[in-house]
């Protein structure tokens, strides 16, 4: 009998994370796995059994949703809704090198948080809680004291670090502030032996386009899937 292959931890970067270097941040168990809900809603199921799911159920309290990244489609049973499903692109390589002289990178932290979430809720980048900055790096731009662009990291699957919260204020764009984000943020992956990557949906061709020129590759397709147990309240804001 043959053996199956191992899977790519990129197949499944929310699960190859929280059972590899993010396994610390880990809530749950062997059958399903969520970060924590302060920092990020992502989740995943070691399979699509039933006894998977109702570990899943088992980790969601009120509004709580669950983002799986899955390569095939997610058989949802009817104990959960679907508050979204659609694809996106996984992409890798180190990106270009991008530098403007004339403009401050600065690490953001705690203190920067309010600006992070004002940023974020504005550009819609994609889940960024408050807790979502110490999963990683973060580097942005201030222009007038005012943080008007940022990108950091998030998921570490194996030897993978993810590039996350790519995001511009809407009146400074087109002044090659994420490029050099993007550079600067792969810069310090590479620094460290890991190999950079992201996530972005496919109806994003804009910014799929712009990756492509910074040097990154679509490695494949996976199905972004948002869940929520029946019968429960507003979601969270």
């Amino acid at each position: 009998m043959s053996e199956v292959p191992p899977i790519h931890p990129l197949d499944r970067p929310i699960w190859s994370a929280l059972t590899t270097r993010q396994r610390d941040l880990a809530e749950g168990g062997a059958e399903a796995r969520r970060f924590p809900i302060a920092i990020a809603p992502f989740a995943d199921m070691i399979d699509m059994s039933a006894n998977s799911f109702a570990a899943l159920g088992a980790l969601l309290s009120g509004p709580d949703i669950a983002v799986l990244f899955t390569p095939d489609p997610v058989p949802v049973p009817p104990e959960f809704k679907v508050l979204l499903a659609e694809t996106g692109e996984q992409m890798i390589g180190t990106p270009a090198e991008f530098s403007l002289p004339s403009v401050e990178i600065v690490t953001l932290g705690a203190a920067d948080v309010p600006a992070m979430m004002a940023l974020t809720e504005m550009t819609k980048p994609g889940p960024f809680s408050a807790r979502t900055h110490e999963l990683g790096t973060f580097l942005g731009i201030r222009v007038g004291g005012e943080l008007v662009a940022m990108t950091g990291e998030r998921m570490k699957p194996g030897n993978y670090n993810e590039m996350t919260a790519v995001c511009v204020h809407p009146d400074h764009r087109g002044r090659g502030y994420a490029q050099a984000l993007l550079s600067a943020v792969g810069r310090q992956i590479v620094a460290r032996g890991e190999i950079p990557f992201l996530h972005v949906f496919t109806s994003n061709v804009s910014a799929i386009a712009l990756y492509r020129r910074q040097g990154m590759e679509i490695r494949r397709r996976l199905h972004i899937t948002a869940l929520q147990k029946q019968g429960e309240g507003k979601v969270r804001e």
